[in-house]
């Protein structure tokens, strides 16, 4: 999923905020679910997260376009495991293509029933668009 980097995104210096990029994240992953025409909940469970370990590698700026790529990890019965990378692939301050990984996260997700508070089974419409994640 492409994204452009807009005022809104940035701090002060025009540097993109940290947590912009858990929201890019958050942002793919709920797209491929849209694109196949489902939500990301469904009979009162939907996913949480469980952990992130994330890596800040470099910064991109105001004007900067982004992509984000999702690999599957681990696909079990009741949580997910993803590694969700954002690269810089055009730089606005000196109108060059750039291809340059400059964050990496993996991501557990948890299913869970909101209404008893507890661990469900992924459904399996949603377990096929996850075992179908792995890009680039």
């Amino acid at each position: 999923m492409r994204i452009r980097i807009y005022y809104e995104d940035t701090d002060c210096g025009g540097i993109i905020y940290h947590a912009n990029y858990l929201k890019y994240c958050e942002r793919a992953r709920s797209q491929k679910f849209f694109e196949n025409g489902l939500r990301l909940q469904e009979n009162a469970c939907g996913f949480v997260v469980k952990s992130i370990w994330a890596d800040f590698i470099k910064s991109a700026s105001l004007g900067d376009e982004l992509e984000v790529f999702t690999k599957l990890l681990e696909l079990k019965k009741v949580s997910v495991l993803l590694e969700q990378t954002i690269w810089k692939i055009s730089d606005i301050s000196n109108k060059e293509i750039s291809h340059q990984e400059i964050f990496r996260a993996k991501i557990k997700l948890g299913y869970i029933d909101f209404k008893k508070n507890s661990p469900a089974l992924i459904p399996e419409n949603f377990l096929g668009i996850l075992g179908n994640l792995n890009e680039k």
